[in-house]
Parts: structure tokens; C-alpha cells; sequence
């Protein structure tokens, strides 16, 4: 454990240079502050903080994803393991069990998946990829690995079968051949069924790629092969010849036996099915167009779509079980994606949301040579799996057990909660479980093979999703799972959009206005608050009780716009100027023809939604509190919220945008502050702005794109990320209005133009809206919307270079000058962070005060004290005063977060509120006080205490002392990149600094050192939609969303990273393979047996020969004896080897046991040999021999 000594502050020590990106100490304290004077201060810093992190501690690795998997092509069944597996068109594949066995495996070339098959109760895989390679996997392990590939080299490959108990693959090509794998030591055998000896001598055309496979139920010996252009040839390996050929004028799709073995159904391009005899080939048995209308005088069915594939299912009891998707005629085109069920004279559509990718019949037997009696059927669609339940009439879908639906809307937020609340996912639960859908299978999911525990990690964790339909759902993530609890509609709170007569809809409404933007969430307090895109905020409270009323809404006007200030001296102006003189007025802005509708009315001073006016029922769980949206000003939309903010124990919220900062008391429904970035500085403005006149043409400037996480983006790029990103931060291009509004609580006083008062008259920039007063006028108008469509954050890929090119020196330039070039450089100051914390407002204070920490977008913290009333009755009644301290403190690049720790470097959390159900009646309870828990000692308010307050935003990290705001230590992250994600977080009882970079890398510091404990390069950036979803949270867990479909859970713990095996679950479990029915003497005298044919014999070296060397190439996995012999060295390379090295001396052993044990059999033979014949001729004379 090693000690860190603050007195080596007074040492001097300059910060690191600009490429060494390591933690010094500084004595430079915030912007204009100069050195660290010795005194109180300096004593307090000379205290020691034991930090017990070090890098041991930590590791990355992935754990476990969740969701469907993405772009999907493949899927397989195990009957005996009851597992599915599904391949992707990533390459990715996921196995799946019973409630907890999910497993992702993948390819390392990423090629897709074209077919899997299972060594049914064997515990391995056979996959076959886009890029002509079958792989073999070890699924008895956690973790499965490649044991072997086998790359073809000089044909394709379009499917493959596995016979049931076989060790022998047939895989079929483009070319149209058929070639024989050894599954054991994954080798090409010599025999192989080539194209032109299957077909007839007189055919004169090329039969096309085989699309079909499979032995005879009735013989092993017998193989059939479809071809594409309608051709079937039924195969005698033993003689290697055609024993008979089938031709129809349609192309086949697929082929399944009926369990005898004695006919075939095929299905075609045409929506025919066709039904074969082996006795009569030379035409169909049957043939049916399922979904073809009739026609008279024999004529041909009218041809409908392809039936894509069919399956032929046998039941003891019942009639067959024929089943295909596709089909349907082409006069309903607008008809889903089906599934067509025929049990004997009933036919069943099932409609499905999604187009079919695959599907299969889930059976009893895993013999093809028995009654199937199939139970279920699987349908793998492009962005669902759904299993049908084939035992009852009506074909109910088994409820899923797995989290298949995080994409039911486009995920555009998320967020992470390790070791919450214990009863707060109960709570959830018994709340969500009453809004379930119904109408499923009574049955369970009969997908349940596998064996999974909880492990050793037993903290709760929840996981919340913000989606672009408006919906937010919680979802249990305890112990590597994930179950939804609650969703939570945010769009009920708002009326539906309308369509105006005449007009086109996207000029009216949004496609997605109710987007999330951002969620903040305290679990303690079970206060919840969300921003959308529309430039809204609702804060919601938790109630199990129902209740019916109004929603109420405020409406803030916030506006800002340097580049039309024209300011006297700054002693002379005043710090608020008149609020009337700076209405709306009928002026026009010319230049903005795109603000002005049609009948020349500008919007002004309305939301983009409309809240409903009417009482609002709202079910147990999370009811809409208060609703704070910003309004339109001058014909200017609103600029969507770019941080947020709330604190239950303090009843206020606040956020901010690209124009400037509004807080909210949500307790008395009043607005405290609405301020442009600009005016919070007020005469202690650093930055000097100066005069200067207007422009006439007023235009954005593209290097103001206020985003977190892109204000240091290189210029070449800018472009290219603004048209990635503008559907969740997009700005207008449009001119900002002059006026500058400032918030008027009710019949309040002013002082220095901050709301004191909660009583007085409204005025226009934040009034408290009645039901009655929303108002009822289009809120878009015909011109350009104010937003476009709300993407998911996973549709918006950009293209970010990691290049070694210097990043911009003026993106976090704290020079300022006169000149017009600096203003519009910097003229648009974003509030990117907002921090509630009781802390020192103001420098050397002697004791802690609310207070809230705005980081803004160039680099710059203003601390805001929070004057709360002092008893709980006062604060119903009594205003808030918010004013801006004058401290100031200053980082490179925006400011992403905050954090603050005690003198002992203990991690202080916010204070909060303790959860009371604000609808519960208690008659015997008179009066109600909050109870509040402020997460600080006693001491802390003492005289000559501190605090520590850490800093980070995109490049550097800092760590300052409260009260002094002496600069204690700083990290220089990145100078090249930028930190798109970071957070202080608690990992083994200490805290510590996490960070995601732009250019891949997961960074770890100690605080309060801010010493390098971990830094991986993970994950580069390749679309927005990972920096919109990565986060971190405590006990070293982290997520992101991997695909569209998918979230990836990870950790950057050591002790997790070596209990994960402990958490999986386990994919095979030993189970006895059924046994066969007995077929009987005449069905095994006259039916045939397959039991004599003795594939080793026909497909080994010894009869077929070696295959070509070029035709296929063999590659041992990682997974095999010889992947582990190559592998690299080190300590697991040399466990490795000194396990096989045991193993093959433990062989030796065994074999020298064996000679042993037959040397001694050999020489007690030969003693008894000699023994009789020393008996024989004991009593000879020598002249007797």
C-alpha cells in the first residue's frame, strides 16, 4: 500500500508535458488563481491518503452479451442438449439454454455464417462460413473454442449435413460436388460424388449449386443430393452410382424425408410442393400449391412466391406436420412475412412481424428413422426468435425468456446501476409484471439444456434504456443475466401529433419527437428525470398507488446570442437588463426565410409538444411530476439538452443546452434561473468578451457543434460527424435571437436578476401553464423542421481516422482577445456537465453549502450556491435563491464530470431524499417531513476543512481543493484523441477514475493521484452509437451497445475477470443419448437396414485415399492440441505445455503398462511351457531322446 503525500504540492512540481500524458502535481489553482500560499490551506494539504488501488486490481475482459444477435443467418438444434444456436452475418455466433446459458462466440475472420450443425449430444459444433471454411467447436467449455477449420480453397461451399452418430460430414459446393469430411481429425477424405457422375451422361446442362443433403431414414448407405435447377439424385455410396434421378421444371429451395425413408417432399420457386416415391420417379406423387388460387379444366395452379423451406413431420397419433414459409400468391403484396402450418386438412397463417431468416422443427427423437412428433417450431426472423407451440390448436408462442426485445425501438440511451437498492428490482418487478402481455403458451420454453448458478457476485444491478419511441425500460441485470422489470412510457405524457389538412406530414411532425436524449436516475430516492429531443424535461416520482390528474408543465424561454450583443463598458451595463425591452417583437430577421410559415406568423414562445390538458390516469410505478419544456423563440427552434441534473434532497433540477443553464425547483413548480452560458460568469468574466457590432448576415459557425465529446474533433471531420450526429444533437443552422430572458419567479423580488421569490407575477421566460393555458396552434409550421428524424443511436455510424495529427490548439485555447475571430470561435458555450453536491461555493469558505458544479463545453466550471430555505415547512413556501459564487476553474475540453471526496479520500456521495410514496394516506400521520441523508460527517463543517473535487473533460483530469481551488494534481489524458465517456466510480471500497478515449483505449486512475492503474486499447470508435451508449459503473463493470440489437457487458476488474467461469453457465451436461425404438422383425427383414454399412471402411484412407492437398487446407484451432503447442509463451503457454506434456507422459505410462502387464503374461506362459516339459522328460533315459 503506498502512501501519497500532498506536501509535495508545495514542492513546485509543473504538470507534465503535453505528450507524456502522466499525473503531476501543480501549483497553479484555477484560472487566474496564483501559486499555493502557505498557511491553513497548506497545512490541511499535508495530511496523507492512503490509496489501497493498484494495478493488480485491474484487467478488461468481456463478460456476457445480451439481446438478439444482429443481422442473423443461421440456426441449429441439439434435440438431446436442448440448445440453439444461431449464427450472424458478422460472424458471431450465440448459444442458447435454459435462463442464464448465453453464450457468444466469434469468428476471427468475421466472415458470415452460412449453416450450423450440431454433434447432437456430443458437445461440439460444426459451422460453415462465407468464406468457404467449416469450423469445429468445443462447446464443453464455457467458453467455446475452435478445435479445427478446414479452409476449401477451390470451391464454395452452399451446405453441409451431418448424419446422426456419425463422425462423417458430406459438404456440398457450387460446383455441385459433394465432398466427405472426418469430423475427428477434420481431413478431406479421397471420395468424393462429382457433378457430372450424379446427373445423366445426356444431360447437357450444369445442375447448379447443391442445396440439399441427406442420408435415407431407411438406408445409410443411400444418399440423396438436390441440385438447384430442380434435379434430385438418390446416391449409392457403396456402389458410387445414381440408383435413381428425379427432374422437375422448377428450382428446389429445400428437401425433408418422411421417417420411412420411402418418400421425399420438395419445395420450389413456383410455391409448389412436391411429393416423391422412390418407386416411381419419373413424376411427383403429389403436387399442391398451398396458396395458389384454383383453376378449372385441370389447369395449373397460378405460381405464388418461393416456399423457401419445408419440413415434413411424422406423428404417431396424428396426420404429418407439413411446414414452410413462403408461398403466398403474389396478387397480396402487401401480406407479412408467414409461416404456414398444414396438419392434415387445417392450413394456419401465422403472420410475423419480421421477415423469415430460418426455421426448425423442434422434435422428441433425434432419429430420422422414427416418428418425429414434433412440439414446437422455431422461427428465426431478422430481428426476433419466436417458438410456436405445435401441441395445442390454436399454436400459441412460448413467452421468451431471453431479452430479445432491447430493440423493439432503437436504444438512444442507456445507463448502469451496480449494487442498487436491494428491494428496488422486487419493487419494479411486481410493478411491471401487471402490464405483461397474455396469450402465450401454458407450456414452458423448451429451449432449457444447459446448467447455470448464480456465482459468487450477488449485488443487484439494473440497467436502463432510453429509446426512440419515447419508451424507457429497466431491465434486471444481476449475476450475468438480463430481465426486463418496468417500462415506462414517456409519450403518454403529450398529445399525439396531428396531421394538418394539405400538408406534408414530415413538415408538421417528427417521425420519433419523443426520442431520449438523456436519463438520470436516484435510486435512493427513486426520483427519475429524462430529456428528449423535442427540448423537454419530465421528472418523474415512484407511486404504488393509482392516481388520476393534470400534468403539470412549465415553459422556459432560454435564448442567447453574442454575435448581436452590443454591450457598453462592463462597468457601466447592468448585469440584467431590462426583461421588457427585449420581447419578441414583430420584427422580422431577414436571412432566416425558414422560420417564417406560411401566413407569416413567427413561432414564438411555444413548445414543440403540446402536454395534455386533461386529467391523466397513471398507473402504479413512475407518474409524471412536472413536464419543463423550452420554447421557440424568434422562429427559432429550441437546441436539444446537452446535460442534466437533479437532486431529490435539494427538490431541484437543472439543465442545459448549447445556449445556457435553467434551474428548476420542482417542489414549488417554479423556474429559478434560465441564464445564457454567457451572463453566468457576470463581471468576473475571464474571458474579457468585448463589443462589437452586429452582423447582417448571421451564420453558425461549424466549429461551435456543441456536442460532448466533439468539441477538439479534427476540421476535416467535422462535417462528417455533424451529419452523423444531428439526428440526436443537431443545431440550426439558423441565427439565434438577441434576447436575452432571465427568469422571474412568481411575485418575486429581483436580486441581481436571480429569482428570490416564489409567489410573485410570472413572466415570459418561466411560467407555471395551467391545463387550460397549453396552447392549441401547430407547433412546426411548413418550413423546415426543427429536427429530424430521431435515429437510434446504433443507425449512426461515422468514420473517425486514429491519426497521429496534432488536435486543434484553439478548441481548448483559453486566450482571449478582442478580435471578432476569438468571439465567433468561442461564442457558443455549451453546458456539457451539471453536478449537485454540499460543497464550498466560494474560495476559503469555512463551511459547506448546496451547491451545483456547471462544466461547460470550453473547459470552464462556475460554481452556483444554492440558498435553500432552513426547515422542511419553509422550503413549501419559501423561494430558492441561485446565485452564481464568482469561483471559476478551468480544464482542456468540455467538461464531462464531476466528483468530490472527503479529507480522508473518501468518495462523498450526493445527498438525497429517502423514497416515501408521495400518493400513501396515512390518517394517524398529520403532518409529513422529508427525510433527508446528506452523506457527509460532521466534521466536514468544520473550520479549516476540506474537500477534494475531481474534474475530468475530454482531455485532462484534474483534482482540486475545496475551499482553496488549489490545483492539486492533474492528468494530461489525451492529446491526440478525446474522452468520450468518464466517470468516478467505486471499485474494492476506493475510488477511482474511469475513462473511454475515442481512440479505443479504457483508461483507469487512483484518485485522488490520478495514477495511471490500467490502459487498454479495447474498443476504437467506428460509429456514435458506441460513444452514445458506453458507460461505467461500479464494482469495475462497464456496457455499451455492440450492435443495434446487442448490449456488451464487460469489466475492467482482476477478481471478476478471474471468477467469470464461476458465472457462466455451462453449455453441455452429460445426458444419455435416447434409445432407438425397436422397428420389429418384418419392418427389419423387409424395410431395409443402414446398420450394416460401415462408413469408416468406405470414407478412410485405406479405400478412398488422400484427398487433393490444394483442394482444402486443414488449420488447427486455438482450442486444439496442436493451437495449444503453438501458442505464444508466457505462464498460461507454459501451463499449457506442461498440461499436454503431463497428459502425453501419462499416455507413455499407460502404454508402458500395457507392455508391461503383456510381458508378464508372455513370460509366465513360457515358465509354464518349460514346466511341462521338464515334466515330460523327467524320467527319460538320455538314450531315450
Amino acid at each position: 500500500m503506498k502512501k501519497f503525500n500532498f506536501r509535495k504540492v508545495l514542492d513546485g512540481l509543473t504538470a507534465s508535458s503535453p505528450g507524456s500524458g502522466s499525473s503531476s502535481s501543480s501549483n497553479s489553482g484555477g484560472v487566474g488563481s496564483g501559486s499555493l500560499h502557505p498557511g491553513g490551506t497548506a497545512g490541511a494539504l499535508r495530511e496523507e491518503i492512503q490509496e489501497s488501488l493498484t494495478s493488480d486490481y485491474f484487467q478488461i475482459c468481456k463478460t456476457v452479451r445480451h439481446g438478439f444477435p444482429y443481422q442473423p443467418t443461421a440456426l441449429a438444434f441439439d434435440p438431446v442438449q436442448k440448445i440453439l444456436a444461431i449464427g450472424t452475418r458478422t460472424g458471431a455466433i450465440r448459444i442458447l439454454g435454459r435462463p442464464g446459458v448465453d453464450c457468444h462466440c466469434q469468428h476471427e475472420s468475421g466472415a458470415a455464417v452460412l449453416q450450423l450443425q450440431f454433434l447432437i449430444n456430443e458437445g461440439a459444433l460444426v459451422s460453415a462460413s462465407s468464406d468457404d471454411t467449416l469450423h469445429l467447436w468445443n462447446l464443453r467449455q464455457k467458453r467455446p473454442a475452435i478445435l479445427h477449420s478446414l479452409k476449401f480453397n477451390r470451391e464454395r461451399i452452399t451446405y453441409c449435413h451431418l448424419p446422426f452418430q456419425s463422425k462423417w460430414l458430406y459438404v456440398g459446393t457450387e460446383r455441385g460436388n459433394t465432398h466427405i469430411v472426418n469430423i475427428e481429425s477434420f481431413i478431406l477424405s479421397g471420395y468424393v460424388i462429382m457433378w457430372n457422375k450424379a446427373i445423366e451422361l445426356s444431360t447437357k446442362t450444369h445442375p447448379g449449386p447443391v442445396v440439399h443433403l441427406s442420408d435415407s431414414p431407411r438406408d445409410e448407405g443411400k444418399l440423396l443430393i438436390g441440385y438447384e435447377n430442380g434435379t434430385v439424385v438418390f446416391w449409392d455410396l457403396k456402389s458410387k452410382r445414381a440408383e435413381l434421378r428425379v427432374y422437375y421444371d422448377e428450382a428446389i429451395h429445400s428437401i425433408d424425408w418422411h421417417h420411412e425413408g420411402k418418400q421425399f417432399m420438395c419445395s420450389h420457386s413456383d410455391g409448389s410442393l412436391t411429393l416423391w416415391n422412390l418407386k416411381s420417379p419419373s413424376r411427383p406423387f403429389q403436387t399442391t400449391v398451398p396458396h395458389g388460387k384454383s383453376q378449372r379444366e385441370g389447369r395449373k395452379s397460378e405460381p405464388c412466391k418461393p416456399i423457401l423451406k419445408v419440413e415434413y413431420k411424422t406423428c404417431r397419433n396424428s396426420e404429418p406436420f407439413i411446414i414452410f414459409s413462403g408461398g403466398l400468391s403474389y396478387d397480396k403484396a402487401c401480406r407479412r412475412p408467414s409461416l404456414t402450418i398444414m396438419h392434415g386438412k387445417a392450413i394456419t397463417v401465422l403472420e410475423m412481424d419480421h421477415p423469415i431468416v430460418e426455421f426448425l422443427t423442434l422434435c422428441d427423437t433425434p432419429y430420422p428413422n422414427e416418428f418425429q412428433e414434433p412440439y414446437a417450431v422455431a422461427v428465426l426472423l431478422e430481428k426476433d426468435l419466436i417458438l410456436v407451440d405445435l401441441t395445442q390448436t390454436n399454436f400459441p408462442i412460448f413467452e421468451n425468456p431471453y431479452p430479445m426485445d432491447i430493440h423493439e425501438s432503437p436504444v438512444t440511451c442507456t445507463a448502469y446501476f451496480a449494487d442498487c437498492p436491494p428491494d428496488l428490482i422486487l419493487v419494479l418487478y411486481s410493478i411491471g409484471v401487471k402490464h405483461k402481455k397474455q396469450g402465450y403458451s401454458n407450456k414452458e420454453w423448451p429451449v432449457n439444456g444447459g446448467a447455470w448458478n448464480l456465482g459468487a457476485q450477488t449485488y443487484p444491478e439494473i440497467i436502463i434504456t432510453g429509446h426512440a419511441d419515447g419508451s424507457i425500460k429497466f431491465w434486471d441485470a444481476s449475476a450475468m443475466t438480463l430481465q426486463m422489470l418496468y417500462k415506462l412510457k414517456t409519450s403518454k405524457v403529450f398529445e399525439k401529433q396531428k396531421v394538418g389538412d394539405g400538408k406534408q406530414t414530415c413538415e408538421i411532425v417528427e417521425e420519433d419527437p419523443f426520442a431520449v436524449q438523456m436519463i438520470y436516475w436516484c435510486p435512493e430516492s427513486r426520483i427519475f428525470c429524462v430529456s428528449g429531443v423535442s427540448a423537454y424535461v419530465i421528472i418523474y416520482k415512484f407511486s404504488r398507488h393509482e392516481i388520476t390528474t393534470e400534468i403539470v408543465s412549465l415553459e422556459v424561454r432560454l435564448q442567447c446570442d453574442v454575435e448581436d450583443i452590443i454591450t457598453p463598458e462592463p462597468e457601466t451595463s447592468p448585469p440584467f437588463p431590462d426583461l421588457s425591452s427585449q420581447l419578441p417583437s414583430s420584427r422580422s430577421l431577414s436571412g432566416s426565410t425558414n422560420t417564417v410559415s406560411s401566413e407569416g406568423v413567427m413561432k414564438d414562445s411555444i413548445p414543440c409538444l403540446s402536454v395534455k390538458a386533461r386529467p391523466v390516469r397513471m398507473p402504479p410505478g413512475y407518474q409524471a411530476d412536472l413536464v419543463i419544456q423550452l420554447v421557440w423563440v424568434d422562429g427559432e427552434p429550441p437546441q436539444q439538452i446537452t446535460s442534466l441534473a437533479i437532486s431529490s434532497a435539494y427538490g431541484i433540477v437543472a439543465f442545459g443546452n448549447c445556449t445556457g443553464l435553467v434551474v428548476v425547483d420542482f417542489i414549488q413548480k417554479t423556474v429559478l434561473l434560465s441564464m445564457g452560458t454567457i451572463d453566468l460568469y457576470r463581471s468576473s468574466d475571464l474571458y474579457q468578451r468585448q463589443p462589437r457590432s452586429p452582423r447582417k448576415n448571421k451564420q453558425f459557425i461549424a466549429d461551435n457543434f456543441c456536442m460532448r465529446g466533439l468539441s477538439n474533433f479534427y476540421p476535416d471531420l467535422t462535417k462528417r460527424i455533424r451529419t452523423s450526429y444531428q439526428s440526436l444533437t443537431e443545431l440550426n443552422d439558423s441565427p439565434v435571437p438577441l434576447e436575452l430572458e432571465r427568469c422571474k419567479s412568481p411575485t418575486s423580488d429581483h436580486v441581481n436578476g436571480h429569482c428570490t421569490s416564489p409567489t410573485s407575477q410570472s413572466c415570459s421566460s418561466g411560467k407555471r401553464l395551467s391545463s387550460a393555458d397549453v396552447s392549441k396552434v401547430n407547433r412546426w409550421g411548413p418550413g423546415r423542421p426543427p429536427f429530424r428524424k430521431a435515429q437510434s443511436a446504433a443507425c449512426m455510424e461515422i468514420s473517425l481516422p486514429v491519426t497521429t495529427e496534432e488536435a486543434r490548439e484553439n478548441s481548448y485555447n483559453r486566450s482571449r482577445s478582442s478580435s471578432i475571430s476569438s468571439i465567433d470561435k468561442d461564442s457558443k458555450e455549451a453546458v456539457t456537465a451539471l453536478y449537485f453536491m454540499e460543497s464550498f461555493a466560494r474560495k476559503n469558505d469555512s463551511t459547506v453549502s448546496p451547491c451545483l458544479f456547471v462544466g461547460t463545453s470550453l473547459g470552464m466550471v462556475l460554481l452556483i450556491s444554492l440558498n435553500l430555505p432552513p426547515s422542511d415547512e419553509q422550503r413549501f413556501t419559501e423561494p430558492v435563491m441561485v446565485l452564481p459564487s464568482g469561483a471559476f476553474l478551468s480544464l482542456k475540453g468540455a467538461v464531462l464530470t464531476f466528483s468530490c471526496m472527503d479529507r480522508t479520500g473518501s468518495l462523498m456521495q450526493p445527498p438525497y431524499e429517502v423514497w416515501r410514496d408521495p400518493n400513501y394516506t396515512d390518517e394517524n400521520e398529520k403532518t409529513w417531513k422529508r427525510k433527508l441523508v446528506m452523506n457527509y460527517s460532521t466534521s466536514s463543517q468544520e473550520t479549516g476543512d476540506h474537500q477534494y473535487t475531481i474534474i475530468c473533460s475530454e482531455k485532462q483530469a484534474k483534482v482540486f481543493s475545496l475551499p482553496s481551488q488549489t490545483c492539486l494534481y492533474v492528468h494530461n489524458i489525451t492529446e491526440t484523441s478525446f474522452i468520450l465517456q468518464a466517470e468516478v466510480v467505486v471499485m474494492c471500497s476506493s475510488a477511482c477514475l474511469a475513462c473511454f478515449c475515442a481512440n479505443g483505449h479504457i483508461m483507469i486512475m487512483s484518485l485522488p493521484s490520478l495514477r495511471p492503474m490500467l490502459d487498454v486499447n479495447y474498443l476504437p470508435l467506428t460509429d456514435m452509437r458506441i460513444a452514445r451508449t458506453f458507460c461505467f459503473t461500479n464494482e469495475g463493470q462497464a456496457l455499451y451497445l455492440v450492435s443495434p440489437t446487442e448490449i456488451q457487458r464487460l469489466t475492467y476488474s482482476q477478481e471478476m475477470c478471474d471468477n467469470i467461469q464461476d458465472m457462466l453457465g455451462d453449455l453441455f451436461t452429460p445426458i444419455e443419448t435416447p434409445e432407438a425404438q425397436n422397428r420389429g422383425f418384418l419392418k427389419g427383414l423387409f424395410g431395409g437396414s443402414g446398420q450394416t454399412f460401415d462408413r469408416e471402411e468406405l470414407f478412410g484412407e485405406a479405400t478412398a485415399g488422400k484427398a487433393s492437398r490444394s483442394l482444402a487446407q486443414h488449420i488447427p484451432g486455438p482450442g486444439s492440441i496442436e493451437g495449444m503447442k503453438g501458442a505464444a509463451g508466457g505462464v498460461m503457454g507454459e501451463l499449457t505445455r506442461a498440461r499436454i506434456a503431463l497428459d502425453e507422459r501419462g499416455q507413455r505410462l499407460g502404454e508402458l503398462e500395457e507392455k508391461t502387464a503383456g510381458m508378464m503374461t508372455s513370460a509366465e506362459a513360457f515358465s509354464k511351457h518349460a514346466h511341462e516339459l521338464m515334466l515330460k522328460y523327467k524320467d527319460k533315459k538320455w538314450y531315450q531322446f
